[in-house]
């Protein structure tokens, strides 16, 4: 997913400030037979090296272009500070907004089934306030809700101030936000907020009976084959994982990897998947391979509106999912960023081709804009890379 945060002071034995999630926007080793081809691309691999050598910039990436059955892993700095172990397309890691495009799967799989309806509104969820009933799955899932986000309520701020470790019970999170009316008319303009996609998957939750992580585990996980991604309530990571870090020029990188629990940002951020399961994922989501064509056609339904960070080139946002329109041509995807970690993930019209850079730092626009200007020049590069390589 993408996340906005600011730096906050937190209480950790001498640690210094470090990054608080705020307002978010909450973003391989392919099926099991599929073997990378390696390191190919020198000059793909040199602009990667490029953001890890700068001062302000992540101590890892990783690139994981897929076409097909062929897959290209590129990769510089280290997975972990201190080790001379590069990243791996199996080491986990935290996939922030991007996993919005999770949350979206499921409710388009549902929408394709009839289980759920595009035009269905909050008012299916007495829980939640009545002045937000009139409120669409549609208009969550392209952020034109109108709803406030839970993630900037000073309470919830408080809270993960005070421990960043707890757990929240994900199902009321809104309850941050409960007491605030809606922003704006729904539907009236477009404002990214984390709190959709915890509305979308309690949606999805009331329509099946069934829980988020069920869900998940039946239409998206199986589907496509992923058996590396999860979504924990905790902040542990499975091993091996990409440590993400805090940078600040002219101090020691901090390993903030577990700071964070993922109860806090559930359907909106919390999924830990790797580069290879990532990939896969996104291929086949961009491609829609995984609903229907009248279902695909109103995801593909686009208004302007940037993912959160902006990805490569020009933005415009459909049903979970941006359309990043680039020198190169257009691909489909979305990325994300949180402590210790920033993603995009991509793939063409017609799935066949995908694409996911993932780096150890948190890169955004209040941040570091210069970083994250570099940063997606260098996505475009790549972008270009798939789709211009045979």
């Amino acid at each position: 997913m993408s996340l906005r945060y600011r730096r906050l002071p937190l209480p950790r034995h001498g640690g210094r400030a470090l990054v608080v999630l705020l307002a978010t926007s909450l973003a391989l080793a392919g099926p099991a037979g599929a073997a990378p081809h390696g390191d190919e691309d020198g000059a793909l691999r040199a602009r990667l090296r490029e953001l890890v050598d700068r001062p302000d910039g992540p101590p890892g990436a990783i690139a994981v272009l897929r076409d097909g059955d062929r897959v290209r892993v590129v990769r510089a700095g280290v997975a972990e500070l201190g080790t001379r172990r590069t990243p791996s397309a199996t080491d986990h890691m935290r996939l922030a907004s991007a996993a919005k495009a999770f949350s979206g799967a499921v409710a388009l799989r549902l929408v394709d089934r009839g289980v759920l309806s595009l035009d269905d509104t909050l008012s299916r969820l007495p829980a939640l306030p009545a002045a937000w009933g009139a409120v669409t799955l549609r208009q969550l899932l392209n952020h034109t809700s109108g709803l406030p986000d839970y993630s900037a309520a000073p309470e919830f701020v408080e809270l993960i101030q005070a421990d960043p470790h707890r757990v929240f019970d994900s199902r009321h999170l809104l309850d941050f936000v409960a007491g605030q009316d809606l922003e704006f008319a729904p539907g009236s303009r477009y404002q990214y907020s984390n709190s959709d996609n915890i509305a979308v998957a309690l949606m999805a939750e009331a329509a099946t009976g069934r829980s988020y992580e069920d869900l998940l585990a039946s239409e998206v996980y199986r589907p496509r084959g992923l058996t590396g991604t999860s979504l924990p309530a905790g902040y542990r990571l499975p091993r091996p994982y990409l440590h993400g870090y805090d940078v600040e020029p002219g101090k020691p990188a901090e390993d903030v990897s577990t700071l964070f629990g993922a109860s806090g940002s559930w359907a909106s951020g919390g999924i830990v998947s790797t580069p290879a399961d990532f990939s896969v994922f996104m291929a086949g989501y961009a491609g829609g391979t995984l609903i229907g064509d009248a279902t695909r056609k109103q995801q593909r339904a686009f208004i302007d509106g940037a993912s959160e960070p902006a990805g490569p080139g020009a933005n415009q946002a459909g049903l979970a999912i941006f359309k990043y329109t680039t020198r190169c041509g257009v691909v489909y995807g979305h990325t994300g960023n949180t402590p210790g970690y920033t993603q995009l993930g991509v793939g063409t019209p017609d799935g066949h081709r995908g694409l996911t850079l993932s780096v150890t730092s948190q890169v955004n626009q209040k941040t570091n804009p210069a970083l994250l200007a570099r940063l997606r020049a260098v996505e475009e590069d790549f972008v270009c890379a798939l789709l211009t390589h045979h």
